[in-house]
């Protein structure tokens, strides 16, 4: 018994990779459903996405430091059952403030199990297949970010707070299951500072523009499938659900990939060629071929993240958890601020919306990977 409870919480790490990517992008697909509901716009109700992502990816400044302080099972649990409270509150919103404040509280409560969950990974997996491991918790993530649009989209059809349902119902059973047993730790509390060594700092920045213009613009997907194709609510989550499944059926190969070329040259090969499909989701004429490319970008997508989550947790240093929660930060600050920067964009030249986002994750990962050059296990 004690042997299958243990199997499952450590199935119970990955299936936690589930709810970041779902929760932040839960509303991507059902824009102008929420702003109708509210009486506010689309793009108004696209904040629905920052809301959730600013302080997600700010508390994880520091979360991951913390939680290895006060120890990860009890904090990953505490989390979970806040983000249940708070999808409920947003389940049950009656105005467009209280559906922000709850998505401020899932974020907040989100940030203190990602981190965390990919450090306990990292502990218990040997480096030789550590690639491996984080592929496939790229692979939950993956998952999130396919269910989120595609369930949004569908529960629009009755209503989108059926989707806010679905994620109450995930984040309980998680905090039921719970985790595994904190590993042993020496005596010294990990230190803020010590998450952010220059090295960590690259990688974030890296972490910020291949999320932020890559997997963090399915909401211009979104647009772009409405006004240029006129697809409705369920039509263009279908549509967008091709980037989550690609990222699923190619995570093992990413995996190892990482293992055998490293994280580095991986991430790099990601933002380049993911640069290059954003371009014809952007200006292709057929839906067909707009559908196909973004599907296609899910797997390089992911081989950017993993690729960086990978140099952060095959390093040496303490305090691994705060390490890979900056870069985590950063990567859904990304995210958080991509509509910010794009929507605008978007509604000046649509075109343009794409060609930025591109340009930006062709030329930043090369400067920043390949500046400062370390020997370093990749």
């Amino acid at each position: 018994m004690d042997d299958l409870r243990s199997r499952v919480r450590v199935a119970a790490l990955y299936a936690g990779g589930f709810l970041g990517p779902f929760g932040g992008a839960m509303t991507a697909s059902v824009l102008p459903e929420v702003g109708g509901d509210f009486g506010v716009s689309a793009g108004t109700a696209a904040a629905t996405l920052t809301g959730y992502l600013v302080p997600f990816a700010l508390l994880m400044l520091v979360s991951g430091t913390f939680g290895e302080r006060w120890g990860a099972r009890r904090t990953v649990r505490a989390a979970y059952a806040v983000y249940v409270l708070a999808s409920v509150l947003c389940a049950v919103a009656w105005s467009f403030p209280v559906l922000m404040g709850g998505r401020a509280v899932q974020g907040a409560a989100n940030a203190f199990t990602t981190p965390l969950l990919l450090a306990a990974i990292a502990a218990v997996t040997p480096k030789a297949r550590l690639g491996r491991a984080l592929g496939v918790f790229a692979s939950m993530q993956a998952a999130g970010q396919t269910s989120a649009p595609l369930l949004g989209g569908l529960a629009a059809e009755a209503s989108w707070r059926w989707a806010f349902v679905g994620a109450a119902v995930v984040a309980g059973a998680l905090a039921v299951v719970g985790l595994p047993a904190d590993p042993p730790r020496d005596t010294a509390r990990p230190r803020l500072r010590s998450a952010w060594r220059p090295r960590t700092v690259r990688l974030a920045a890296v972490g910020f523009v291949g999320w932020g213009c890559l997997g963090g613009v399915s909401f211009l997907v979104a647009l772009r499938l409405g006004d240029a194709f006129g697809l409705g609510a369920g039509q263009r989550g279908v549509v967008l659900t091709g980037f989550g499944l690609v990222g699923i059926g190619t995570a093992r190969l990413t995996g190892w990939a990482i293992d055998r070329f490293g994280g580095r040259r991986c991430a790099l090969s990601g933002a380049a060629v993911g640069g290059v499909l954003l371009v014809g989701v952007g200006l292709v004429p057929s839906v067909v071929a707009v559908g196909a490319l973004w599907a296609v970008a899910g797997a390089f997508s992911q081989a950017v993240i993993v690729g960086l989550n990978a140099l952060v947790l095959s390093s040496d240093d303490a305090n691994r958890g705060g390490a890979v929660s900056v870069v985590q930060s950063w990567r859904f600050l990304g995210g958080a601020a991509s509509p910010v920067a794009f929507v605008p964009l978007y509604h000046l030249d649509p075109a343009s919306a794409f060609l930025v986002p591109a340009g930006l994750v062709l030329a930043v990962p090369p400067v920043l990977l390949l500046g400062r050059r370390r020997p370093a296990r990749r």
